[in-house]
């Protein structure tokens, strides 16, 4: 069920509100709680009942195993819960992927059925792998197993995340369910703002990234400005999708008196590939970091094993989106950006005193965006062919070309449009324009408004701001009419796009 359908907007938001609320009052609030359980179950299997069973299974097998973890505190029960979680992961995300390249090197016909990919598995199974190892580090457990099961499958977080943690959540549920009308009116600001971010930008811009990406698959021939527009289309159609839904979780949970971790901090202001991952889904980085990068070892046995380290966790990082050569290598890219990041970071405190934050920061930003654009390509295009052409043409090898329509207007500058060898063509003027208006509005979005967490920053719980600094903005979220009438706003144009609704991109991961 998507948070942008009718079916969820109008029956099954509502009527679990009203239950909730309903039991919380009248009841009790393990009532509610156990209404949020069936819910989120059912909100699971409205997608396939069958992998219920796979959720289901995956809950028990991880309580049980982790009980075991703090009653005998046998490290060899960790190793047996966490090879069991990847085991599910590979053979539903990575076995026909693995056979067909086992298949290529050897020359073979083999084949393997395709697996239909289970509803956030990467998310539901990576959840309790860091709680098995907590439990293993920290000697943690959860006695409650209605709490446990809530934790895993809470809907508003269990397709696409926020990863949480379970020392975010399970106070929450211990302690009962603070809910006031405050949590309630910047839950539903925060989800209107994230219904917006993805009907209305996000599946706005696709439009101009789909086809471009679909011609290179196909081998056509790109020029510049197409590459480009394609390129950056799905930059900002990525953000402003993924973004867009989580903040939708974060607003959706608030609702029920339940704070979920910040997962974006304006990502496209980030002025190195350190920053960026600071900014892009944060809860992923922090996954990763604390229980990939650390347990390989982190920063502790020298520079050389640490760039290492780094770079096998964003290789692993990208493996983790899709099983891909692609994803490998946006993976890879980003393992090598941080290597040099850091590298450079070291140089120029030790020898480039010189370079100044000041004038710096705006060849910072383009380089760290460029870099970010470049990774997006191959972590959208479905083969490494298709990447590889619309990164040829982004550097110009195909030539460049213009609506003739738009040579003409630009008369004055022909003597630079000749040095360029800038070719004009017939038709597609429209389509041009329109592209880059999307592209140049989306840009000043991300880089120059606030984002929810500095809207809202006041009126957070300190659990969704804990850990995320923000720059100050003028610009504040208050209960009044005015913001009630913005967010009306925004509700009513998000809702007018219902007839076309999509899938988040990350329900694909």
């Amino acid at each position: 069920m998507l948070f942008n359908s009718v079916e969820f907007l109008f029956l099954f938001l509502p009527i679990t509100l009203v239950l909730f609320h309903f039991l919380r009052v009248r009841i009790s609030s393990q009532s509610a709680l156990y209404l949020l359980i069936c819910s989120s179950l059912f909100f699971y299997a409205w997608w396939q009942p069958i992998y219920l069973l796979l959720l289901g299974s995956s809950i028990l097998v991880n309580f049980c195993i982790a009980n075991a973890i703090y009653r005998y505190r046998k490290s060899w029960l960790t190793i047996l819960g966490v090879c069991l979680n990847l085991a599910a992961i590979g053979y539903y995300k990575y076995s026909v992927f693995f056979v067909n390249n086992l298949a290529l090197l050897y020359g073979s016909n083999w084949q393997i059925e395709q697996i239909l990919l289970p509803l956030a598995i990467s998310f539901f199974t990576f959840q309790q792998i860091a709680y098995l190892i907590d439990v293993q580090r920290h000697q943690v457990i959860e006695p409650s197993f209605s709490n446990y099961v809530l934790f895993v499958c809470f809907f508003p977080q269990l397709i696409a995340g926020p990863i949480v943690h379970h020392s975010e959540m399970m106070p929450q549920f211990r302690q009962g369910l603070q809910i006031s009308s405050r949590h309630f009116a910047v839950g539903f600001s925060i989800f209107c703002i994230g219904l917006f971010k993805k009907t209305v930008l996000a599946d706005g811009i696709a439009v101009y990234a789909n086809p471009v990406f679909l011609q290179a698959e196909q081998g056509v021939a790109l020029d510049f400005f197409t590459a480009w527009g394609g390129a950056l289309a799905y930059t900002f159609q990525l953000y402003f999708d993924f973004s867009g839904y989580s903040d939708m979780a974060i607003g959706l949970a608030l609702l029920f008196g339940i704070a979920l971790p910040l997962n974006f901090n304006s990502p496209y202001k980030a002025l190195n590939i350190v920053d960026f991952w600071r900014r892009w889904h944060i809860t992923l980085s922090r996954f990763l970091r604390d229980y990939l990068y650390i347990s390989l070892g982190g920063n502790r046995f020298g520079f050389i094993r640490r760039y290492s380290n780094l770079f096998i966790t964003m290789l692993l990082g990208g493996l983790w989106h899709g099983a891909g050569w692609n994803f490998l290598i946006w993976g890879a890219l980003h393992g090598s950006y941080l290597v040099i990041n850091h590298g450079f970071t070291h140089i120029r405190q030790q020898y480039l005193p010189f370079i100044n934050d000041g004038w710096f920061a705006p060849i910072a930003w383009t380089i760290t965006f460029v870099a970010v654009v470049v990774g997006w390509v191959f972590f959208r295009a479905e083969s490494l062919d298709g990447a590889l052409l619309i990164l040829s043409a982004m550097t110009g090898a195909n030539g460049i070309s213009l609506p003739a329509g738009l040579v003409a207007q630009l008369d004055f500058l022909s003597p630079l449009l000749q040095w360029l060898n800038v070719k004009p063509y017939l038709g597609g003027g429209m389509l041009f324009v329109e592209t880059w208006v999307w592209i140049t509005i989306l840009l000043l979005l991300s880089v120059l408004l606030p984002n929810v967490l500095q809207l809202f920053y006041t009126q957070l719980p300190e659990q969704t701001r804990k850990g995320v600094t923000v720059a100050h903005s003028a610009i504040q979220w208050r209960p009044s009419l005015t913001w009630a009438a913005i967010i009306s706003l925004l509700l009513i144009i998000a809702l007018s796009t219902l007839g076309r609704v999509s899938e988040f991109l990350y329900f694909n991961f």
